[in-house]
């Protein structure tokens, strides 16, 4: 009987300073059901999408091309166009496919069967570690240049768009007493608002299928011709003929991009004037989901109500590495300089020990 765990569970704290995280309406928030706040987070597929971008990165390697099909329609002598579906490249021989998952959905009319690969990687929103370390901020912006005039032009026309000479147009808006110098703010959906806090986000590692593909075609992650085409490439049957395995030298170069990855990915979506270092001060590793909820917590205070600090703890069950960066945040913590290098070095040997051809 196999008894090693097939999942690595992981909790990473993260200090996040006025930052957004979500920049195409704005910053995200959810409503806290006990305070009734409003709170910002981060979705989980943004987290992994950040999270295989900076896997890519790490191995030097493209993402999957993504295929996006078009229909070029003539109805009534009048040109168009029709969307298609979107189509993945169902190749685990890319690493963001191996651990993101693909599905590609049969056309319509077609006899063939939907493919889909669920990712071993489960990731959880990027939210408050609790509602009172966290919160939202409101910004204006403005793109005049009233405070400097030499840099603020003011072209004046009339009606007919001739340009008027300063001096006529001066006498013109002295005699009605009004003024061309007004501050222009950006939109609110511009600018909006910010987050700031401490956040922790969740990853489950499923090493059952972390470097596995299902031969069965009841329910396919791939088709016949991929498998064949993966065999060939020296990808074998593990143990029980159920699962086609990743070659081990592959997975040795996957092992430390994605340990890499899972600790120093950051959202790439944010905008410049709005970077946060987003500094992960607590890293929690385990195979038990409840050691880690409980290694990186907030306790309620017992002087104000609703007021919560954040605790990090060292428990049996699971290993916990605390960043320099932590100490300006968390009371009496146990901090090292190289916290995040042995966290890397925990995931990579976990990783490394799992019997992947069980």
């Amino acid at each position: 009987m196999n008894n090693q765990s097939h999942y690595i569970y992981l909790r990473g704290l993260r200090q996040v300073d006025h930052t957004v995280f979500c920049v195409s309406k704005g910053q995200k928030t959810y409503k806290d059901p006990i305070t009734g706040k409003s709170l910002p987070y981060s979705s989980g597929q943004q987290v992994k999408h950040s999270i295989l971008d900076e896997l890519s990165r790490e191995l030097v390697e493209n993402r999957a091309p993504v295929t996006f099909n078009w229909t070029l329609t003539n109805k009534d002598g009048r040109p168009g166009r029709e969307e298609g579906e979107v189509w993945s490249a169902c190749d685990p021989t890319f690493a963001d496919q191996l651990i993101g998952g693909w599905m590609k959905a049969s056309s319509k009319g077609s006899e063939g069967v939907t493919i889909k690969r669920r990712s071993p990687l489960s990731v959880s929103a990027l939210r408050p570690l609790h509602s009172s370390l966290a919160g939202i901020a409101a910004e204006q912006g403005t793109f005049d240049r009233s405070d400097h005039p030499e840099q603020h032009v003011i072209r004046v026309t009339d009606d007919n768009g001739v340009v008027v000479r300063s001096e006529d147009a001066l006498k013109l808006l002295k005699s009605a007493n009004l003024s061309l110098v007004l501050r222009k703010f950006l939109p609110e959906d511009q600018v909006g608002s910010r987050a700031w806090g401490l956040f922790v986000v969740d990853v489950a590692i499923d090493l059952s299928t972390l470097f596995s593909v299902s031969l069965t075609q009841f329910d396919p992650e791939l088709s016949e011709d991929s498998i064949i085409d993966l065999q060939k490439k020296g990808w074998r049957e593990n143990n029980t003929g159920t699962r086609l395995v990743c070659p081990k030298v592959r997975r040795d170069q996957i092992i430390p991009a994605l340990a890499h990855s899972l600790l120093q990915w950051r959202i790439t979506s944010n905008q410049s004037r709005t970077f946060s270092l987003q500094n992960t001060l607590a890293i929690a590793i385990s195979d038990n989901a409840n050691k880690v909820g409980v290694a990186i917590r907030a306790d309620l205070s017992e002087e104000q109500e609703w007021r919560a600090e954040p605790v990090v703890d060292r428990l049996d069950g699971s290993s916990v590495f605390v960043a320099l960066t932590a100490k300006g945040c968390i009371r009496g913590v146990d901090a090292t300089a190289d916290a995040l290098e042995q966290a890397e070095q925990e995931l990579v040997s976990r990783m490394s020990n799992y019997d992947y051809d069980a």
